[in-house]
């Protein structure tokens, strides 16, 4: 299934790394597992809110996306390729949400508490959610 990251983001195609930024702050905090406990609806949301940032903030990631498109992109990227040096809990840290132990992060993503955040990712943090796996291209 494809996905427009730019229209999850609520952005333009053309919107700077500032405004990608400031779109995903905005709906993190909104959509955040945190904010919304036991609500897997608002849980699937921030899951997507997450992955079309961890694309379009990434310059190499981003090109290749608009290169492709979402449907072949999603075809050559596993969630793992997606999230492979991005730290989204950062971010959300600036503004309180998260906790020092990933908070709503080891939830959504089933971490089980073992990691703070989206740091140090090595695995898959889609495997139980999402169910997709695999190679990248």
């Amino acid at each position: 299934m494809s996905e427009d990251y730019y229209k999850i983001l609520g952005i333009d195609k053309q919107a700077s790394a500032s405004e990608i930024k400031k779109a995903y702050r905005k709906l993190a905090l909104k959509y955040h597992p945190d904010k919304n406990k036991g609500d897997k609806i608002m849980e699937k949301k921030f899951t997507k809110i997450s992955e079309a940032y961890a694309v379009l903030s990434d310059s190499k990631k981003k090109n290749q996306y608009d290169t492709y498109g979402s449907a072949d992109f999603q075809q050559r990227f596993s969630q793992e390729d997606i999230f492979r040096n991005v730290d989204l809990g950062d971010i959300l840290k600036e503004f309180g949400v998260g906790g020092s132990r990933g908070g709503g992060f080891s939830s959504v993503f089933g971490r089980g508490g073992q990691q703070s955040g989206f740091s140090n990712m090595g695995g898959n943090p889609f495997s139980q959610n999402m169910g997709r796996g695999g190679g990248g291209g």
